[in-house]
């Protein structure tokens, strides 16, 4: 990881205090998911938000590799070193927090502490790559070919979010706009197969704290073996889905400041 790598993901920096935190969002997601919890965030540290390959204002490049998850952890090294932080702390949604936990399993010594959300991916069992690759396959071929008709009746279109707060609502849907179908299709094909790193998580060496939305069954599993399995990890639940950091932002805000606090 000795160069700086291009193209480069967009990022932002927020307001705050103390060390860096990374924020990184999920499949056809933007900055706008982490909107309503910016502000309380910056009590204990300085919000960074990241967007993926083709979504957003990132660009998308031609280039496959580039969308591999082990790419990506180059990709925030090299945002580390540009930002001058010696360590930072790290924050993943959904996909974005199977892009998070690899880079602390990577890089424990430059990770204060961790925190990640519901992510199916990250945590996916043995045999997920060649049960999910068919699925996005077929998902690239819509996109190519509908372009963003095929990302706004996607399951996980912002367009589908009834329980998401009207303003962040309206902000991923602004945002779906600027996304890229050719980097959508390619963050399907390449970077989610290859996303879980369930296998590694009894290595962990970094604090961690997962942010668990119950309501979204199909991910009770994972966290269990989350528990079971992942060293250092602290869990909060909250009445939520998959989205917990907006459904409920404030009690997320709150546990995540609480953790950080300790750390930062």
């Amino acid at each position: 990881m000795a160069h700086d790598p291009s193209p480069r993901l967009h990022y932002e920096v927020h307001d705050g205090r103390g060390p860096y935190l990374l924020l990184v969002h999920g499949y056809l997601s933007s900055r706008a998911q982490w909107l309503p919890n910016l502000a309380a965030l910056g009590q204990v540290c300085r919000p960074v938000v990241v967007e993926l390959w083709g979504h957003g204002r990132s660009p998308a490049p031609d280039d496959p590799s580039l969308y591999h998850p082990d790419a990506y952890l180059e990709q925030f090294e090299a945002l580390r070193r540009r930002l001058g932080a010696e360590r930072w702390a790290i924050c993943g949604q959904s996909l974005g927090a199977a892009l998070t936990l690899r880079y602390a399993l990577a890089c424990p010594e430059r990770v204060l502490a961790q925190v990640f959300t519901n992510s199916n991916s990250a945590l996916a069992e043995e045999g997920w790559e060649e049960r999910v690759r068919p699925l996005m396959e077929a998902q690239a071929r819509l996109l190519l070919r509908d372009g963003r008709r095929a990302m706004r009746e996607h399951p996980l279109s912002p367009t589908r979010g009834s329980r998401l707060p009207p303003e962040v609502r309206e902000a991923l849907v602004a945002d779906l706009s600027l996304h890229d179908p050719r980097g959508v299709a390619w963050t399907g094909l390449y970077t989610v197969p290859p996303s879980s790193v369930r296998g590694r998580i009894g290595q962990n060496r970094v604090p961690s704290l997962l942010v668990v939305g119950e309501r979204e069954e199909r991910f009770q599993e994972h966290r269990r073996y989350a528990e079971a399995h992942m060293p250092l990890l602290e869990v909060v639940a909250l009445p939520a889905g998959h989205a917990v950091n907006l459904e409920a932002a404030a009690a997320f805000d709150a546990a995540v400041v609480h953790f950080l606090a300790r750390f930062l």
